[in-house]
C-alpha cells in the first residue's frame, strides 16, 4: 500500500492543507478502510477501483466515484476487493462555501457526489481526472479548478476563518472565549459564524481536533495512553478513551498497537 502527500500551490495554501494519494494492489484480498471523525473535508476521486460503504448492519452500499467527504464526528467503513487508486484534496472546512456556494454546515456528515455538487462541470472534471496520465497531472488539473473556483470568492474572508485555522493549529486546546474575543464578535455571533464555516459548534469542533491530534501519535511506541491523553489536552485517560471510541470505533489501545481495522495505510 502506498500513501503520500503533496503540498498545495501558494494560492491554495490558505484553503487546502494538502493533496494525498492512496494506492494498493490487493492480490484478491479485501481491504477495509475506515474514515474517522475529522474537522476538515476532503474532495475525493477514485481513479482506479471503487469502494462499497459498510452500513451499521454490515450491508453494503456502493459509494461514489468522486465527491466530497464532509467534515464529520462519526467514523465510516468502506470495503473493496479491487486494486485501487484514490486522489484526495484535504480542505479547510471554510473552503467549501467558496467552492460550492453552500455553508460548510450543509456538508457535515455528508458524502455528496461530484455531479450533485457541480452538475455538468462536475462530470467534466471527473472525466479529466480519470483520463489524466498520472497523479501529478491530476493535481495540476485540480489546482487549476480550485484556484479558479476559490479566486472568485477569496475576498470573502470572515475573521472566523482565522479562528478555525487557529483552533486546528492549537490542536484544539485554545478556548472558545479566546477565539471569540480575537474575532471581535459576541459569543452568540461567533458560534453562529463558526458553525456556518466549520460545520460544528466550537466546542464540538475542539473535541474533533483534539482527537485528530491524538491520531498523530500512531507509531510512537515511547508513549502510553496516559501520555497521549495528557499531550492532547484530555482531563484524564477515561475521557480520552470515550472520545476515541466515539470518533474512531476503536479502543485506543488496539489502535496504537497497530492492530486496528483500516489502519494498514499508516504502516
Amino acid at each position: 500500500m502506498r500513501y503520500f502527500t503533496i503540498p498545495p500551490s501558494p494560492r491554495l495554501a490558505p484553503y487546502v492543507r494538502f493533496f494525498w494519494v492512496l494506492e494498493a494492489d490487493l492480490n484478491s484480498q479485501p481491504y477495509i478502510h475506515r474514515s474517522m471523525a475529522d474537522g476538515c473535508a476532503e474532495l475525493i476521486f477514485h481513479y482506479k477501483g471503487r469502494f462499497d460503504e459498510i452500513a451499521a448492519d454490515e450491508t453494503l452500499e456502493q459509494s461514489f466515484t468522486s465527491g466530497i467527504h464532509g467534515q464529520s464526528k462519526k467514523f465510516r467503513r468502506f470495503i473493496t476487493n479491487q486494486n485501487f487508486g484514490i486522489l484526495g484534496v484535504y480542505l479547510y472546512p471554510f473552503a467549501l462555501p467558496l467552492l460550492f456556494s453552500m455553508p460548510a454546515s450543509e456538508f457535515s456528515g455528508q458524502m455528496p457526489d461530484i455531479e450533485t455538487l457541480l452538475g455538468a462541470d462536475g462530470i467534466v472534471l471527473e472525466e479529466k481526472i480519470m483520463l489524466a496520465a498520472d497523479n501529478f497531472e491530476r493535481i495540476n488539473i485540480l489546482t487549476d479548478f480550485l484556484e479558479t473556483r476559490i479566486g472568485g470568492n477569496s475576498r470573502i474572508q470572515p475573521g472566523v476563518f482565522a479562528a478555525i485555522q487557529q483552533l486546528i493549529q492549537s490542536n484544539g486546546v485554545i478556548t472558545v472565549e479566546k477565539l471569540a474575543s480575537d474575532t471581535c464578535l459576541s459569543s452568540r455571533q461567533f458560534e453562529r459564524k463558526f458553525k456556518e464555516f466549520s460545520g460544528f459548534s466550537p466546542k464540538s469542533y475542539s473535541r474533533i481536533i483534539r482527537f485528530q491530534h491524538a491520531l498523530s501519535y500512531y507509531g510512537d511506541q515511547t508513549k502510553t495512553l496516559s501520555d497521549i491523553a495528557y499531550c492532547c489536552g484530555y482531563y484524564d485517560q477515561s475521557h480520552f478513551i470515550k472520545d476515541f471510541k466515539e470518533f474512531s470505533g476503536h479502543h485506543p489501545y488496539k489502535y496504537f498497537k497497530k492492530n486496528a481495522e483500516g489502519s494498514e495505510w499508516k504502516n
